[in-house]
């Protein structure tokens, strides 16, 4: 049995836990970071499959970032922007395909201007939503009391309004049915990316990549934390009190005057804590769980749908694939396309076999690019529904009235223990910006109590 010492402990790998460790170490504390799986960077990996360098989790890079631009500088990584030059493609209720430029969708005269109207309105209720104190914005209990499917359709009888809009917060980013979320968390989900419009506009809320993949931020930043890094250990019980805490993996446990918990909160059950968390945090890790998206990576001899004058952008809440990008790499002469598909459309294509599964989703994809799309040269799905220490994608979100109730104590330490995740992130919620500054941000707290 190994045992280390150490001012912080901090465990998961993760982006959040990463920074958090580095902040530490700048500010001359010492610190142990443990990490279950037998990599970093949690929800971020870049894998080469079947040949191919594929971004299996996060990759996007937006304007509003600023936490993760400085720390690309920082780590002197390079940017590249996602192609998007042509049309991009909407199918709308009846099958029908349709060409369009622009942020707004290809639709009937009517049901345009109900989506402007309603995007317009989200935009002024976004702006007085702070993304760190949502709860504290107008009216946000009964908005939180409110599903946003519930409250799109008290605003319009439109129904393909209604869909579009949904697609905008479900499906493209919470992952859940626009009926198990809350309005208010709908809110926090635009206001997080700086407005409503921001999530419509997909040049801005997918703007850039990282060459290499962006999984090289936690790699380079375990790099510089060095033999402080311990992979392939799973924290099993983690004792706390006045003294500080002691974190016990399979052969290795680590005393520290603190801790930090770097892991999505769905994990937390994961470790036996002695003496148990209070009955606040109990309860309030029990109100949030993880959405869930398939990201497909169909990759072909060539990126076939720029011959057609097609960006590569796509969508559709009528498709199996609601979304879809030219995710092709940097210098890469393939092309590869990413597609969507989320909540319970994901849940119904599992129950099908592999074959059946790649099939109709390739046929989804040739709806918006044509057959060349049913025969890509690899294809791969990222299934972190399925992985033991994600358990979902891409994030967790309160169920209705959670947020209200619970969201002010979300970050709250409990005695020596610390939370910092992309979850529990205002600005940046479920990116890796807001795993940044939630690293930032205990660290600085913990930094500034050593400090005292």
């Amino acid at each position: 049995m190994t045992e280390i010492t150490t001012d912080v402990v901090v465990v998961g790998a993760g982006v959040a836990g990463l920074t958090a460790a580095t902040e530490l170490s700048r500010a001359g504390l010492s610190v142990c970071v443990l990490e279950a799986r037998d990599r970093v960077g949690g929800r971020l990996l870049t894998d080469t499959i079947d040949g191919a360098m594929l971004e299996v989790g996060g990759q996007w890079v937006s304007p509003d970032q600023d936490a993760l631009i400085e720390m690309v500088a920082d780590l002197g990584l390079e940017t590249y922007s996602r192609y998007r030059e042509g049309d991009s493609v909407y199918i709308g209720p009846d099958g029908t395909r349709t060409l369009f430029t622009g942020d707004i969708f290809p639709v009937a005269r009517e049901t345009e201007k109900v989506m402007v109207d309603l995007i317009a309105r989200l935009d002024e209720m976004v702006a007085q939503v702070d993304p760190d104190r949502p709860w504290e914005a107008p009216d946000a209990r009964a908005l939180d009391e409110i599903s946003f499917e519930a409250w799109l359709r008290e605003q319009t009888t439109d129904q393909e309004a209604v869909d579009n809009l949904a697609l905008f917060i479900a499906g493209a980013m919470l992952t859940k049915p626009p009926h198990a979320f809350s309005t208010l968390q709908a809110l926090l989900m635009a206001a997080s990316a700086g407005s409503f419009s921001h999530l419509v506009d997909a040049d801005f809320i997918l703007d850039k990549r990282v060459v290499g993949g962006l999984q090289k931020v936690p790699l380079l930043l375990a790099e510089r934390l060095g033999d402080a890094v311990h992979l392939g250990v799973p924290v099993r019980t983690l004792e706390w009190g006045e003294a500080g805490v002691v974190a016990r993996a399979e052969g290795l446990t680590v005393r520290a005057r603190q801790a930090i918990l770097a892991l999505a909160p769905v994990l937390y059950p994961r470790i036996t804590f002695d003496p148990p968390l209070p009955r606040l945090q109990q309860q309030l890790h029990q109100h949030l769980s993880m959405g869930f998206v398939i990201k497909v990576h169909a990759v072909y001899d060539r990126p076939f749908w720029r011959e057609q004058g097609l960006s590569g952008t796509a969508f559709s809440p009528y498709e199996l694939s609601h979304e879809a990008y030219d995710n092709t790499n940097d210098g890469d002469e393939r092309g590869t396309l990413v597609g969507f598909v989320s909540d319970r459309v994901a849940d119904d294509l599992f129950r099908l076999s592999a074959q059946e599964r790649q099939d109709r989703i390739l046929e989804s994809l040739s709806h918006y690019f044509g057959p060349e799309a049913l025969d890509p040269v690899v294809y791969y799905e990222s299934d972190w529904g399925s992985e033991e220490w994600t358990r979902g994608a891409y994030a967790a979100s309160f169920d209705l009235g959670g947020l209200h109730r619970y969201g002010a104590d979300l970050r709250s330490p409990v005695g020596p223990i610390h939370f910092a995740c992309s979850d529990l992130a205002g600005a940046g919620y479920q990116h890796v910006d807001g795993a940044i500054r939630m690293g930032r941000l205990v660290a600085e707290q913990i930094a500034a109590e050593a400090r005292a």
